[in-house]
């Protein structure tokens, strides 16, 4: 099995930042992609940044690009969002995505629980 832990939500007032974590444990092979997700009430989940494997490329949400910058560590199987000057239509539950070869064999996506990242306006 693979496990995602996600830490760093919080209420923050707008134009503050949040830095958000998660760390990937478990059956891996190696990782893959990794993502942040977010998902607003009444919204579908969309796609807020991802990562590629060794780093060197990145893509964003055209709402966050500017503001929002991810980041991983692959030593320590982990993947980061700082988030800075936030607005009111960031709030939402954020979710780390880990696109994930496994030992066997198998590619899979797996998610976090989610953080909730509230942002007062």
């Amino acid at each position: 099995q693979v496990q995602l832990v996600e830490s760093g939500g919080g209420l923050v007032q707008a134009g503050g930042s949040l830095r958000l974590s998660c760390v990937v444990s478990g059956s891996i092979f190696s990782l893959n992609f990794l993502g942040w997700f977010r998902q607003a009430p009444g919204k579908q989940r969309e796609l807020v940044a991802r990562i590629t494997s060794g780093g060197g490329s990145t893509n964003y949400a055209d709402s966050v690009k500017g503001r929002f910058t991810i980041s991983r560590d692959n030593a320590k199987n982990a993947v980061y969002l700082q988030m800075n000057n936030l607005k009111p239509e960031d709030t939402a539950v954020y979710y780390c995505n880990a696109h994930v070869l496994t030992r066997l064999g198998q590619f899979r996506d797996y998610w976090g629980q989610g953080t909730q990242v509230t942002v007062s306006s």
